[in-house]
C-alpha cells in the first residue's frame, strides 16, 4: 500500500500552523506525512511506525538525515486522528491527538514549505492553515 496525497504551491510560511485532520487505515504498519519544498527536499518527515511502536522524524535532501526517534505512540489504527503541525524560526512543532508536543528542527534553512505529502494508509478528511 503506498498511495500518495500530494499538494504543492502551499502557502505555507514561517509562523503557519497546518491541521490535518484525518483516518489511520486498520491493517497499516506505518504511515507519513511529508513537508518541504517538494518529494526530494523534505523538512519534515513525520513518520508513526506500528510495527516499533514509535514515531521517527527526519529530513530528506538528497538522503535521509539522522532520525530522531520519539517513544510517544498514542493513537490507533483505524481511529481519526488531529494532527497540528507548526512551521516556524525554530523548526517544526508537531502536535499529537493527545496534544504531546514534539519540536523537530529546521535542518534545511527552509523559509516557506509549499509541499506536503501524505502516504501510505492515511487519508486527509480536512486540513486547515492559520
Amino acid at each position: 500500500m503506498s498511495e500518495t496525497c500530494e499538494a504543492a504551491n502551499m502557502a505555507m510560511k514561517l509562523g503557519t500552523t497546518l491541521m490535518i485532520k484525518g483516518k489511520i487505515a486498520k491493517d497499516v504498519d506505518r504511515f507519513a506525512i511529508n513537508l518541504g519544498e517538494g518529494p526530494e527536499k523534505l523538512g519534515l518527515h513525520f513518520n508513526p511506525r506500528y510495527d516499533q511502536s514509535s514515531i521517527v522524524l527526519n529530513s530528506f535532501d538528497g538522503g535521509w538525515g539522522k532520525e530522531v526517534v520519539v517513544d510517544h505512540l498514542r493513537f490507533a489504527r483505524g481511529s481519526e486522528i488531529t494532527v497540528i503541525m507548526t512551521f516556524d524560526s525554530d523548526g517544526f512543532k508537531v502536535t499529537l491527538p493527545d496534544l504531546h508536543q514534539i519540536t523537530f528542527p529546521n535542518r534545511l534553512g527552509l523559509s516557506q514549505v509549499p509541499y506536503l505529502g501524505v502516504s501510505d494508509g492515511f487519508s486527509i478528511t480536512s486540513m486547515k492553515f492559520d
